[in-house]
């Protein structure tokens, strides 16, 4: 069972190597629109979750393969905070990341559990999703389980915030038709000023979504941030500033695909010839496939 994936470029965080915690099948507790994996209804556990000595051995061996390396990313296919190791995981892997930050990209239906934000609260950087500030706007947008509030989450974000020390990051996606409205904005920069997080970033679908949903243009983004004034605000690009020069082996090349397609602009600044020259040969033999959202042409696994 093979947790790690990547290294990948992250636009916000840097050369980044990922974990996943559920492996094996989505697991989460949402079944957002936007998501990049295939829909799925949501639950409240991962199934058949992988060790914690499994993960960090993959991990050091990792790290050894990607010594330049900027980020160690704890994601999952799904929502991480699941994982019922969690608390263990981070301590082990805060011993052994050397120089690298951990991160994790959690949803924040858990965030309001003393014990999810005991464990979080010894991360690098903690970046949690924040798509609504109404309810009517939360369940048609990230379609959580019946039991999730999002008056919990907001309050257990503004608990969080009390006692973290490391950088916060707010992330807001926004979906043409729903929570793209001047209205939605307004009421999320209210909440973010009383959370108030290190950073908050705007963006929009830039990956094949799970739905039938559509991305907003850049104008756009521009147009509704101006509602979260005061807070210090990022509208995600895809731009990159180096490259990374990253090999890969075919199968190591399929495994990234399945957890995140990538655009012709990303392979070109991650990888290195040989690399690229696999990417080419499992075009022939149809092991990935191109997509598109809007004007961008991504590149992933092929499901045949």
């Amino acid at each position: 069972m093979n947790t790690i994936f990547g290294p990948i470029p992250s636009r916000r965080f840097g050369l980044s190597l990922g974990i996943d915690l559920s492996p094996t099948s989505k697991a989460c507790t949402f079944d957002c629109l936007y998501c990049e994996l295939e829909p799925a209804k949501p639950i409240d556990h991962i199934p058949n979750p992988p060790s914690v000595e499994r993960v960090v051995t993959q991990v050091e061996e990792a790290l050894q393969r990607f010594p330049n390396t900027q980020v160690i990313t704890i994601t999952a296919n799904g929502e991480p905070t699941l994982y019922p190791r969690l608390n263990e995981l981070i301590d082990k892997l805060n011993k052994i990341k050397q120089d690298k930050k951990l991160l994790i990209l959690s949803n924040a239906s858990r965030i309001h559990e003393p014990q999810i934000q005991k464990a979080l609260a010894k991360l690098d950087i903690v970046k949690l999703s924040l798509d609504c500030a109404t309810p009517r706007c939360f369940k048609r947008l990230d379609r959580p389980l019946k039991n999730i509030s999002l008056e919990r989450i907001i309050s257990g974000i503004e608990q969080f915030r009390k006692l973290y020390k490391g950088l916060l990051v707010i992330e807001i996606l926004v979906v043409k038709g729903i929570n793209d409205k001047q209205e939605e904005f307004t009421a999320l920069g209210q909440v973010l000023r009383r959370i108030q997080p290190d950073r908050v970033d705007v963006g929009t679908i830039d990956r094949p979504p799970a739905y039938n949903v559509e991305p907003v243009n850049y104008e756009r983004l521009f147009e509704l941030s101006g509602e979260l004034h005061g807070l210090p605000v990022t509208i995600v690009s895809r731009h990159f500033g180096q490259n990374y020069f990253t090999n890969l082996s075919k199968e190591e090349i399929l495994d990234l695909l399945a957890h995140r397609p990538l655009t012709q602009e990303d392979i070109t600044h991650l990888f290195d010839q040989p690399s690229q020259a696999a990417i080419e040969e499992l075009k022939r033999e149809m092991k990935i496939k191109k997509s598109k959202v809007g004007n961008v042409e991504f590149i992933e696994k092929s499901s045949v």
